[in-house]
């Protein structure tokens, strides 16, 4: 990758488009008036905690599961009505890669091939194309349960796209992959939006969230935050944030949980991110009120919020806001 994704076009066609989604399981709300629209060429992010409802939605926009209310238009097609109508125009892709172990490389890619119904005069050209795309090729006899799990990644990845859907759904496509095979995949993932593939990928990696257009962050089954990295890195935790190092995290958050102007402090690795009103003050007043605990940071200053800064506020404010509703 060559750095944060840049953001699709303006004017260009809504692929999916979901209004006031809601899907329950019994007395379970999975997914809770969820709305948003991803146009032609662009990849959504949906980033959450396990259980916050990524896959239903998923799933759901995928026809798989039939929303309880509201409404999800994917390729122009409402898929409580037609969902075989909305898989003819899609191309998926589960946590588990959807591979069949037992069987080789080109007859599993035969066998997606039939299922999406490629014509028989294109299916060798399209089978060339994913095994390419897969870093295969010579491997064309081997047997999947074989194969290491990037290259079980992008195989699987080529057997979702045979058919060249316009749409693609990523459910946490790149889980226990190691990261150079990540890379690579979203190498590959980029390449299909610059031809206009609509791509909706869940992921839990931060990191792969900057390779995003759009992020939309979800938490218990609600939509809680929208926007490219950089808009919600700029607005997202709402004050300034502030590094702190020192020997001893324990007793200093602690003590921080008193500090004056101090709003949260969560540890991120070795040292300290300190949520605050105003960064001058803070910085002015922080090391005295520690001093007058007997504690010394070795270093504090000014800091640029990260994603999982962002994904930690946000949250906390969501579990915050819920508590006080209930």
């Amino acid at each position: 990758m060559n750095g944060p994704a840049q953001p699709a076009q303006a004017g260009k066609i809504d692929q999916v488009v979901a209004e006031d989604l809601v899907k329950r399981f019994g007395n379970f709300v999975a997914v809770d008036h969820v709305s948003f629209r991803i146009a032609s060429g662009e990849i959504m992010g949906f980033l959450g905690p396990n259980g916050a409802g990524k896959s239903t939605i998923i799933r759901t926009l995928c026809g798989l599961l039939r929303p309880s209310s509201g409404r999800a238009i994917v390729a122009g097609i409402d898929v409580a009505r037609d969902p075989e109508g909305v898989r003819q125009h899609i191309g998926y892709m589960s946590q588990k890669f959807s591979l069949y172990r037992d069987l080789t490389v080109e007859e599993n890619l035969e066998f997606f091939g039939g299922i999406y119904s490629v014509p028989r005069a294109e299916l060798r050209e399209r089978m060339r194309f994913a095994i390419d795309m897969a870093g295969l090729a010579g491997r064309e006899q081997a047997m999947v349960g074989t194969l290491a799990g990037g290259w079980l990644q992008r195989l699987a990845l080529g057997c979702a796209v045979l058919h060249r859907p316009p749409i693609l759904f990523l459910d946490e496509p790149t889980s226990g992959v190691e990261p150079a095979s990540r890379r690579r995949f979203w190498d590959l993932i980029h390449n299909l939006a610059s031809e206009g593939v609509t791509v909706l990928v869940s992921t839990h990696y931060m990191e792969e969230a900057e390779y995003c257009h759009r992020i939309a962050l979800i938490n218990h089954g609600r939509l809680i935050a929208t926007g490219s990295p950089a808009k919600l890195k700029q607005t997202g935790i709402g004050g300034d944030l502030l590094l702190l190092e020192c020997d001893a995290l324990g007793p200093m958050l602690e003590a921080l949980q008193h500090a004056p102007n101090v709003r949260d402090c969560s540890v991120f690795g070795d040292a300290l991110h300190l949520l605050v009103d105003n960064a001058e003050k803070s910085l002015a007043e922080i090391p005295d009120f520690l001093a007058s605990k007997g504690l010394h940071p070795r270093r504090i200053s000014r800091i640029s919020p990260s994603l999982e800064d962002v994904f930690v506020q946000l949250i906390a404010a969501d579990v915050a806001a819920a508590g006080k509703a209930a």
